[in-house]
């Protein structure tokens, strides 16, 4: 199936569902492919990272990364246009995962994606951001559709240079490697390789059949007993 059609699939399910297929039940065969240890694997983001946008819901695609540091004697040899450039042949949607290499007085101030920034990006087919700090301009990037995934929020930053592009990234505890698929929303982003996106499509779809059933007889009863034989998966 196309890929595109497929990510546009995931996003009829929230981000704790497609963690659920991808690793949270290992155990559970039938709904979870078990990708990833659930402990002890960096597959996921951790309360650090906050949802700016939670009004648009879920949101999935390819991750093209980027590492931002301050400007040292190596400053120059990766530029915006190289950035663009790979983003422009990243297929689509793409999500920008952000790494910003900064020591963490600094880090903690630098609102480093903003207004003319995610202009750029969101004219080269980008729908969301995940970064390990924080950026700005909220009022700008509501309207145009952007998922900002961040450490917080600030007005401003000073110099800033990038470093690596589509290297491997660490992103509020998610480990991220460029074409990965990430999906996204206020609960957070998991991540996990393109090639299992059918069948976490496809898992996602069955899992919300189950569960849908599931609730509905959790909200039927009310014996302490029979709800805990469905929540056990042992009532019929």
């Amino acid at each position: 199936m196309n890929t595109e059609i497929l990510l546009n699939e995931l996003r009829q399910y929230d981000t704790p569902s497609v963690t659920n297929v991808v690793a949270t039940y290992p155990d559970d065969q039938q709904h979870c492919l078990g990708l990833y240890h659930p402990w002890n694997s960096n597959w996921y983001t951790d309360i650090t990272c906050k949802c700016m946008f939670p009004e648009l819901g879920p949101l999935a695609g390819h991750v093209v990364t980027v590492t931002f540091g301050l400007p040292d004697s190596t400053s120059g040899r990766r530029s915006f246009e190289d950035l663009y450039r790979i983003i422009e042949k990243t297929p689509k949607p793409a999500i920008v995962a952000i790494r910003q290499n900064l020591p963490e007085k600094i880090k903690n101030k630098n609102g480093l994606c903003g207004g003319n920034m995610m202009t750029a990006f969101k004219s080269l087919g980008v729908i969301g951001i995940i970064s390990d700090g924080p950026s700005r301009d909220l009022d700008e990037i509501r309207p145009m559709g952007i998922q900002y995934l961040l450490t917080g929020v600030c007005a401003g930053h000073g110099p800033f240079v990038i470093q690596e592009i589509n290297s491997p990234v660490t992103i509020c505890g998610m480990d991220v490697c460029p074409g990965d698929i990430v999906h996204m929303d206020e609960n957070g982003a998991v991540k996990f390789p393109s090639e299992y996106l059918e069948q976490v499509s496809t898992l996602c779809k069955s899992l919300h059949e189950w569960e849908s059933k599931k609730q509905k007889l959790l909200a039927e009863n009310h014996s302490p007993e029979t709800l805990a034989k469905i929540m056990a998966d042992q009532y019929q």
